[in-house]
């Protein structure tokens, strides 16, 4: 099966030897997203939501360039720094989903690239 690489200048660009995401078939991969600003590559100024909702626009764009939506979104694991920010992340992630809800998955990690607060990464299926 070939694999095709997704990427977009509307996320931002690896900082490693990465893709943004691959597609296998109807299947996309894609790697973990932190809260970085596409234009500037810098961590976004804000609070766990603020970073959240960047993190989200970063995988938004990065599934439009796969040719989908976060509606295909099927699972998403979640990676903060302080479990504590668990109600927050909801709450924001709520914004960017619908009903029927990804599979997922929120880890504590010590810690994250650029020193982040939060990490998301996904598996999304294409029609």
């Amino acid at each position: 099966m070939p694999l095709t690489i997704i990427s977009t200048d509307q996320a931002p660009a690896a900082i490693g030897p990465y893709s943004q995401a691959v597609r296998a078939g109807s299947t996309v991969y894609f790697s973990g997203q932190i809260p970085l600003d596409p234009a500037t590559g810098a961590l976004v100024d804000g609070d766990i939501a603020a970073q959240t909702r960047r993190v989200f626009d970063n995988l938004t764009a990065v599934a439009q360039a796969a040719g989908g939506s976060l509606a295909q979104i099927v699972r998403v694991g979640i990676y903060v720094t302080d479990l504590a920010n668990f109600a927050a992340v909801n709450t924001v992630m709520a914004e960017y989903f619908q009903q029927p809800y990804p599979a997922r998955s929120t880890i504590e990690v010590s810690a994250l690239p650029k020193a982040a607060q939060v990490e998301v990464d996904a598996v999304m299926v294409l029609s």
